[in-house]
């Protein structure tokens, strides 16, 4: 290898190569330069009519300044020593969109010097820019210890999280009121996050939208973008989103870099949920456009590739770290109608709270974003919960479509989100769900049946004897039908006495107060599953024996023939906590399966000879 001549004289080899690795150093090391912790303004040192800038992005990848000037500090405005500084933006784009959603977060700088984080807008149906800061002093007092264990060993929303809503509003001061030229009453509330829905019809969004808006998210649809080498590298100012759905489903809310300190990355100035201690992907946000509105103005968002983790979720900011993501549920969704079958394989976080909504809207939209879907099917659900160390959960009911002015998929969705709101919030302990598997299948017609009457073939029997219970159903819209059903007495039972048959749809069963009671004296998870698992299902007609002997139910078992000496005894002196007198007995349970789904129930008296 030769020397090269330059015109400022012999340029070696070595040296070139020398110039080549320092660039190739630069550029690995420009991110975490770029990302150095940054220089305080104190809230002590913020007076009225100072100038600062913060940074946002409004359309591309371009971060942009804009201008502010500084109205005031306001002393404990959210709290004891929860300070906001008031600040009039100023410049063009701001003057004409307001306090954007999405824009919570964007740095905000006084002589160069980080003071804060935008997180409060003024009102609704304004553009007064006009906004609030979080203090940095206040964003960097969140714990950075172990990053919490929502979804593992720490129980979601426990002792620690700090759940104040985002859709509070904070009142103004007369004194503050005319000073920054408003309206008396005016009040201040934490800027919105757009919740981007990706995969989602608007009818799902819509039957949802309302339980994500009381977080104070603005619901938009967007979209996903492919994960990009450059995705980590984000700056005060970029765009990140805190994931709950991903795949062929993805919802996520996003927000503004604030800072990034000592590894970790601070975001949004006020919290998302106020969850606390969190396990939240985190994913790069890209900034389509922003939308002006005098309601309230939005940046469209697509959402790139996962970069790290959100850990704190509190009242003066997210927090997180870029490197590795938490784990998600893995969901496998199927919708089955006479066109063919859909599927959807998707990933949701786990979170007492939060997964029941998401479980439900993703239920909904698998139905109703199906090209095929139409109101007035009858609809089956199948499928399984699997969760760690213990019996999985099976989904099996029938729903009918109503004639309520809502989707006839919200029945189904409302089922699935029911499931599980009752295993996460279970006493006992934090469930790890594993997986889950949906299986939806429209039918065609209404298929529905009404109890419209009972009757025995005769009506005295003797312990032991088969009595024929005759059952009149009428199906919707058609003529009535009726089945039969074998009932034997037993033998135990009392002669001289009256026994009741009830014959009655599931939902009548699952309220009655032996299974409720048993609910309420289980002892661990386990038993939790099992009574899910034996619950009673829609598309089954119900026989019921009722005697006048008192029995017991312990934890989740119906002990039916308990000694009456044991049963005089715990009477007088009490059971033991797990554990339930009923003055009515179940001496046996029939049931019959039909395509149809069961409506109510009525009953019948037998007399034991």
């Amino acid at each position: 290898m030769y020397p090269v001549q330059t015109k400022c004289g012999v340029f070696h080899p070595a040296s070139f190569q020398r110039i080549l690795l320092l660039g190739v150093l630069l550029s690995l090391i420009a991110p975490a330069l770029f990302a150095a912790d940054p220089e305080i303004f104190p809230l002590s040192q913020v007076k009225p009519g100072m100038k600062g800038e913060a940074l946002t992005i409004f359309a591309g990848e371009q971060i942009e300044k804009f201008d502010l000037v500084v109205i005031g500090v306001m002393p404990n405005f959210l709290g004891p020593k929860e300070s906001i500084i008031l600040v009039q933006l100023v410049g063009p784009k701001v003057e004409h969109t307001g306090v954007v959603a999405g824009m919570s977060g964007s740095p905000v700088y006084i002589e160069g010097k980080l003071a804060g984080a935008l997180s409060l807008k003024l009102g609704t149906f304004t553009k007064e820019p006009l906004a609030g800061v979080t203090p940095i002093e206040n964003i960097l007092s969140l714990p950075t210890g172990q990053p919490g264990a929502i979804g593992a060993e720490a129980p979601q929303g426990a002792s620690g999280a700090e759940t104040v809503s985002t859709m509070q509003q904070f009142e103004m001061p007369p004194v503050w009121t005319s000073r920054s030229g408003v309206p008396g009453g005016s009040f201040l509330k934490p800027i919105d996050s757009p919740l981007v829905f990706s995969g989602f019809s608007a009818v799902a969004i819509r039957q949802f939208a309302g339980a994500f808006a009381a977080y104070g998210m603005e619901a938009a649809q967007g979209g996903t973008t492919d994960a990009r080498p450059d995705d980590r590298d984000i700056k005060p100012g970029d765009m990140v989103s805190a994931v709950l759905l991903e795949g062929d489903l993805s919802l996520n809310a996003s927000c503004t870099v604030t800072a990034i300190v000592d590894g970790r990355v601070y975001v949004c100035g006020h919290p998302l949920f106020g969850f606390g201690p969190v396990q939240m992907p985190m994913a790069r946000g890209r900034v389509l456009t922003t939308l002006s509105s005098d309601l309230n103005s939005t940046k469209i968002v697509n959402v790139g590739g996962t970069i790290g983790s959100f850990d704190q979720d509190r009242v003066t900011s997210v927090m997180g770290h870029l490197g590795t993501a938490p784990n998600l549920i893995p969901i496998d969704m199927t919708v089955v109608t006479a066109a063919g079958d859909k599927h959807f394989a998707f990933r949701m976080m786990s979170n007492p709270k939060i997964t029941p909504i998401l479980m439900g809207i993703a239920a909904l939209n698998g139905l109703v974003q199906n090209s095929v879907y139409g109101e007035g099917t009858t609809l089956r659900l199948t499928g399984g919960i699997e969760i760690a160390g213990h019996s999985s959960v099976a989904l099996e009911n029938l729903f009918t479509p109503t004639d309520s002015f809502i989707p006839d998929g919200m029945s189904v969705a409302g089922a699935v989100q029911n499931v599980f709101l009752r295993i996460f919030s279970n006493p006992y302990e934090t469930a790890k769900i594993e997986r889950v598997t949906l299986r939806m299948e429209a039918l065609p017609d209404r298929r529905q049946t009404t109890i419209e009457g009972a009757w025995l073939d005769k009506s005295e029997a003797a312990p032991g004897d088969t009595v024929n219970v005759k059952v009149q159903l009428r199906p919707y819209r058609g003529s009535p039908v009726i089945r039969d059903v074998p009932v034997t007495i037993p033998p135990q039972a009392v002669r001289g006495t009256s026994m009741q048959i009830l014959a009655s749809d599931s939902g009548t069963l699952n309220r009655m107060s032996v299974v409720s009671g048993s609910q309420g004296r289980l002892q661990n998870l386990e038993q939790l599953i099992s009574v899910l698992n034996h619950e009673r299902r829609n598309n089954r007609l119900y026989i019921t024996l009722l005697g006048p002997s008192p029995t017991m139910v312990v934890q989740d078992k119906v002990m039916p023939n308990v000694p009456a000496s044991q049963i005089n005894l715990l009477d007088q002196r009490g059971g033991p906590a797990s554990s339930l007198l009923v003055r009515e007995s179940t001496a046996g349970e029939w049931s019959v399966p039909l395509e149809q789904a069961v409506q109510g129930s009525t009953s019948v008296t037998i007399r034991i000879k």
